[in-house]
C-alpha cells in the first residue's frame, strides 16, 4: 500500500516507519526534520512543516492511508496548543489531498476507567505530560465531527514508552474507549508492538471512525 507516515522520525513513528518498511509498504515519510538519504527503496523521506497545509496535501496526493504520529514534543511549553493546531492542520491536508482514509496516534488520556473518569482526570496522571494529554484528548472530539474521511484515532496502552519498549513480541489484545489490561492490572505494550498494531490496522480497516487501543 502507498501510505504516508507523519511524525515518521518520533518515537512511536519511526517505530511504525520500520515496521511498514519491513512489510514492503511504499512510504512517504514526512517529518520537520528529517534524512533525505532514504536506507529502504520503498521509503521516501520528506521534509516539511505540517502547519503549511498546501504543501502538505500536494505531498499526500495518491497515498491510499495517512498516517499521524505528529507530536510537537513532551517537553515543548507550547504543546497543548501546538498540537491542536498540528492536527487539524493535518486533517485539512489530508481532505484537500482528496485521501480516504486518516490514521491518528493519539494518547492514553481519554481512555475512560468507567463511564465518566478518564486516565487523565486520576490524580496519578503526571502533571508534566497533561497539557499534551489534554490536547490530545480534545482533538479526539474534534475529530469525531469529521464526516469527509474515514478516520481513526489510536490511544496506545498507558504504559507506553521507553521503559516498556525494546521488544517486538507480534502479540498484543484490542480494545474501544477502555484501558486494555493484563492479568496484572497493568495497561502496557511495546512502541514495536504500538507499530504492529498500526501496520496490521493499515492492511485490515476494522475501526473506520472509531477510537482503538490495544494492550498485552
Amino acid at each position: 500500500m502507498r501510505v504516508a507516515l507523519i511524525g515518521a522520525t518520533g518515537f512511536v513513528g519511526s517505530a511504525i516507519l520500520k515496521e511498514l518498511t519491513d512489510r514492503n509498504h511504499s512510504i512517504k515519510a514526512i517529518s520537520r526534520s528529517i534524512n533525505t538519504e532514504s536506507e529502504s527503496n520503498n521509503v521516501v523521506p520528506i521534509q516539511i512543516d505540517v502547519n503549511d497545509t498546501d504543501a502538505l496535501a500536494a505531498d499526500l496526493k495518491g497515498a491510499d492511508v495517512v498516517i499521524s504520529a505528529f507530536n510537537p514534543g513532551w517537553t515543548n511549553p507550547n504543546i497543548y496548543e501546538e498540537f491542536l493546531t498540528g492536527a487539524k492542520n493535518i486533517q485539512e491536508a489530508v481532505k484537500k489531498a482528496d485521501v480516504k482514509r486518516f490514521i491518528v496516534i493519539g494518547g492514553a488520556g481519554s481512555l475512560l476507567l468507567d463511564e465518566e473518569l478518564r486516565v487523565i482526570d486520576t490524580p496519578q496522571f503526571p502533571e508534566e505530560i497533561k497539557p499534551g494529554a489534554q490536547a490530545a484528548a480534545e482533538y479526539l472530539e474534534f475529530l469525531k465531527n469529521e464526516n469527509q474521511i474515514d478516520w481513526e484515532f489510536f490511544s496506545p496502552a498507558i504504559e507506553m514508552h521507553q521503559g516498556t519498549s525494546g521488544v517486538r513480541t507480534g502479540k498484543y489484545r484490542l480494545g474501544l474507549d477502555n484501558p486494555v489490561v493484563g492479568k496484572d492490572g497493568r495497561s502496557v505494550l511495546s512502541v514495536e508492538d504500538v507499530a504492529v498494531v498500526i501496520a496490521d490496522e493499515v492492511e485490515k480497516q476494522n475501526f473506520t471512525k472509531r477510537r482503538f487501543t490495544a494492550g498485552y
